[in-house]
């Protein structure tokens, strides 16, 4: 299937396995690609020596189309998180699409970007965050609607959010939040979306980085049992704004816990305390009280039913749209 994110990124499907932290392993960026889709590690927390070793790495792996996501932050004086600029470039000279997420749109990181040979996207929350991206030189806009899980940039629901981005910018627009299925995914297409950016479906795979309970507990989640917390903000971003989207029952079960530590993970080749309100998800190898830690999840987590290799899940998303395309109509698809 052809948009103008397929044609402009060189993927086959419309499809961004949205960065999930520790939870986007190199093995399900690599899996989705190799799918046809666009597999996403995140930059975030790691040496910049192990970042250039891991892109490598992966594009070794694969032939398809890889993204890595810069996040930074500045509040006020104080640079909460900050990779620098040789990080972007490095990352820049290794990927076809650089991903900014969380702070404001800058000129300077997308030129770096575009002088290293690689595309750029921001991840926007707001209208007015759209119109910057693309006034910031960006060549692809994702419009995150507040469904999304993890850290949610702004407060509108998608589909609001994404006519009025699609009225307000030229380039083209991945549609993130509450996409957990085929039809969820056809219905921002028909809309006018190029693409999709998920998540939480791509959590529940073979390939991703959680912990096998982690999956488990999104797969057995009704439907309306995320919420929009603090509970979780001992972390980068929520230094910013402490907003992030997770399982209902993990706010519950952190708020019965009094331990300083709920229990520890592995990072690299050492295994690190989780303190009660850390923003680390459980990743494989966590040990602990897992059901205290951040589980993170998206409103239509209730779509998950199974575990699965992150090819299938292409290919199921794939599926359902080609069902549906004759009634499409949607201007992003060519």
């Amino acid at each position: 299937m052809r948009t103008r994110f397929t044609e402009l990124v060189g993927c086959s499907v419309p499809i961004q396995q949205a960065p999930m932290g520790t939870i986007s392993s190199p093995d399900l960026a690599v899996a989705v690609a190799d799918a046809g889709g666009v597999g996403t590690v995140t930059a975030l927390g790691l040496p910049p020596e192990v970042l250039v070793r891991r892109l490598d790495e992966m594009g070794r792996r694969t032939s398809g189309v890889l993204s890595a996501n810069v996040v930074s932050a500045d509040v006020g004086e104080q640079v909460v998180v900050d990779v620098g600029e040789q990080v972007v470039v490095d990352v820049a000279e290794r990927v076809r699409l650089v991903d900014f997420f969380w702070f404001d749109p800058s000129p300077r990181l997308v030129d770096l970007v575009h002088r290293s040979g690689a595309l750029a996207g921001w991840q926007v929350g707001s209208v007015a965050e759209a119109r910057a991206a693309e006034d910031a030189g960006c060549d692809v806009v994702t419009v995150q609607g507040v469904e999304a899980g993890g850290h949610v940039r702004g407060a509108a629901p998608l589909r609001r959010l994404l006519p009025e981005v699609l009225d307000a910018v030229d380039v083209p627009v991945l549609a993130a939040g509450g996409i957990a299925d085929g039809r969820s995914f056809a219905e921002v297409v028909a809309a006018g979306a190029a693409g999709a950016r998920i998540g939480t479906r791509f959590l529940a795979t073979v390939e991703s980085g959680a912990h096998p309970a982690y999956k488990q507990a999104v797969v057995d989640a009704a439907e309306d049992c995320t919420v929009i917390t603090d509970a979780f903000a001992d972390c980068p971003l929520c230094a910013t704004s402490p907003r992030a989207r997770v399982l209902r029952s993990a706010v519950e079960r952190v708020g019965e816990l009094e331990d300083d530590v709920v229990g520890t993970a592995v990072m690299g080749r050492a295994r690190v305390p989780v303190p009660r309100g850390s923003g680390l998800p459980p990743v494989a190898g966590a040990e602990g009280h897992l059901d205290a830690m951040a589980m993170y999840a998206g409103a239509a987590v209730g779509s998950v039913t199974d575990i699965r290799p992150a090819a299938e899940v292409v290919a199921e998303l794939v599926a359902e749209l080609d069902r549906r395309r004759p009634g499409l109509g949607s201007s992003g698809v060519r």
